[in-house]
């Protein structure tokens, strides 16, 4: 419990969910939720991590937080609070609400022994300043399907696929992405009830598309991709002018994944398939005729803060390796300031206190984004956020934090 300018904050108690959440969309300008998805809110909210702020009776601030695994690179799943649920009401703004959220839910996180914590934010600005930094992008993409081909790899023709209910293949579709998890920095592991979450189709929020469709892709009688989809017939003067709206779509090996493209791409009276998120390296961008004819566009996803800089370091391997003394700036955390060594390789890491001098200089917002290995140290240093301190120490870290694959958020939470 704790007071900022004469208001009261606390654990949520289970029977003030329902006001709760509908002060999250109030703040949020949004009308009511769908009942499906309020259910499935309702669901997978953990009520000791939701944090309510009263003004008497009035409730004006909120702000949750859920028990994730995040993937790092090396293919570690590490502790991560996933922040979620956080809005002010606009009758509260510049009090300090805010603020104290942030500052009970930090401390509430490092009690807990969780390294990081994440968020997907609708103001990127705000939370700079709570020490998170841009870590993952997402890549989305129209692509015309009347003037682009696939070229697929081998493998691809002996690829199976059927239409299946979202529902009926649903534990083979979560054993698909479960399988994913480590492959990938970003990825999260799926606690119970969040299977249901991609399942959510309100009608309200299809503008007009078909219910949520699903293919699955068989290799040797087992299930290794699919696809969810919706599909918006239309027609203009010259003929069908249709679109695939992609939701999911995930594959085992490269064939499996191209023959579900092909599909999509394929479809009838459809000439545009719709992607909203995607990693920035995703397999498409490789098997189109014309990059250009699919109007890809690159936007900043996940946010990442360091809770404890020497264990979130430690919990990552480096792909080549390395040996560095970080000088870091936590205003907000202090208990992260102040200078650490890194000492790791692609086959484990230790990050402990030192009183050696500095190689590099930043702030654990610079950490954040750079933890999965999808934001170079010398991009950041390029804009001023790492000085280097040590000659060669910035190309040695950076090319040490780097990752194989692009890190990528699979939902929002």
């Amino acid at each position: 419990m704790g007071t900022v300018h004469g208001t009261e904050l606390r654990v949520l108690r289970e029977d003030e969910w329902d006001r709760w959440y509908d002060a999250l969309y109030r703040a949020f300008g949004s009308g009511p939720a769908p009942a499906e998805e309020r259910e499935v809110d309702k669901a997978v909210t953990e009520f000791d991590r939701s944090l309510a702020v009263w003004d008497g009776d009035a409730l004006v601030g909120t702000a949750g937080a859920f028990s994730f695994r995040v993937t790092v690179p090396g293919g570690a799943a590490v502790p991560a609070a996933g922040v979620t649920m956080v809005s002010v009401a606009a009758t509260h703004r510049r009090r300090g609400v805010l603020t104290s959220l942030m500052r009970r839910q930090l401390d509430d996180v490092r009690a807990l022994g969780e390294p990081v914590a994440m968020l997907t934010a609708s103001e990127p600005a705000i939370y700079g300043r709570f020490g998170y930094g841009a870590a993952t992008f997402r890549l989305s993409a129209e692509i015309d399907t009347n003037r682009v081909t696939l070229a697929l790899p081998a493998g691809a023709e002996e690829v199976r696929l059927r239409y299946a209910a979202p529902a009926d293949v649903l534990d083979a579709c979560e054993a698909v992405y479960a399988a994913l998890v480590p492959r990938r920095p970003g990825m999260l592991v799926r606690r119970p009830h969040w299977e249901r979450a991609p399942l959510v189709d309100p009608a309200s929020e299809r503008d007009g598309a078909s219910p949520l469709q699903c293919v699955v892709a068989e290799r040797d009688g087992e299930i290794t991709g699919y696809a969810r989809f919706h599909t918006k017939a239309q027609w203009s003067p010259s003929g069908p002018d249709g679109t695939v709206r992609v939701k999911d779509l995930a594959g085992l090996d490269p064939a499996t994944e191209a023959a579900l493209w092909r599909f999509l791409c394929g479809i009838d009276l459809m000439t545009t398939v719709s992607v909203g998120s995607r990693p920035v390296d995703d397999a498409w961008r490789h098997l189109v005729s014309d990059t250009r004819r699919c109007e890809p566009r690159l936007r900043d996803d996940a946010y990442l803060r360091l809770v404890d800089v020497g264990a979130a370091l430690s919990a990552r391997t480096y792909q080549t390796p390395v040996d560095v003394v970080f000088e870091v700036e936590d205003a907000f955390c202090p208990w992260n300031a102040g200078r650490w060594r890194l000492t790791g390789d692609p086959k484990g890491a230790s990050c402990e206190r030192t009183a050696d001098a500095a190689d590099l200089a930043l702030s654990v917002r610079e950490l954040g984004s750079a933890y999965l290995g999808g934001v170079a140290l010398l991009s950041l240093a390029s804009a001023g956020r790492v000085r280097e301190l040590r000659p060669g120490a910035l190309a040695e870290a950076s090319v040490a934090f780097g990752s194989p694959v692009a890190p990528w958020l699979p939902h929002g939470f």
